[in-house]
């Protein structure tokens, strides 16, 4: 319950992407830190004769991890407000990929990503690796999806 999931139908024909890939996610927290967790993933089909066991497999292609606190800058962090929508801006890194016709293109956004990363108190502290037990807080994450907040992925597509 804490993976939000999007993903396409099955495609019609191979999507190339190469290049840069961003995240750009509208985002708040009922705490005063959160992280944000990217994913973008190749989903093979259910029935994939070639190889039975991929079918249904979801292949992670690129992903990061971003701390709310360096939103505006990593050089001073600085707490996010409870409750108020940011924008966060997340490098996904380089990337060169077919997505087959027939795949799905998939992205996943979480908040935590425990044990391959550490945890985030969801609560500012000046240093996260001196988080006392009390820090940790339950927090509320929300993605938003409108007009007014367009969270969206931005994939380099080759054109033919």
């Amino acid at each position: 319950p804490d993976v939000r999931n999007w993903e396409t139908e099955p495609l019609a024909e191979d999507v190339v992407i190469t290049g840069s890939v961003w995240a750009n996610l509208f985002a708040s927290t009922s705490g005063s830190d959160s992280d944000w967790v990217v994913k973008l993933i190749d989903v093979y089909p259910d029935e994939y004769p070639k190889e039975p066991r991929m079918g249904g497999y979801q292949l992670m292609m690129t992903n990061d991890v971003f701390r709310g606190r360096f939103r505006n800058s990593f050089e001073r962090p600085q707490p996010v407000t409870p409750n108020k929508v940011e924008s966060y801006k997340i490098d996904l890194h380089q990337m060169n990929h077919r997505f087959l016709k027939g795949h799905k293109i998939m992205v996943q956004v979480q908040s935590t990503w425990f044990p391959v990363i550490d945890r985030n108190p969801q609560k500012y502290v000046e240093n996260i690796f001196k988080a006392k037990e009390a820090d940790y807080i339950k927090a509320t994450q929300r993605v938003f999806r409108s007009q007014q907040y367009p969270s969206h992925v931005i994939l380099p597509v080759r054109s033919k």
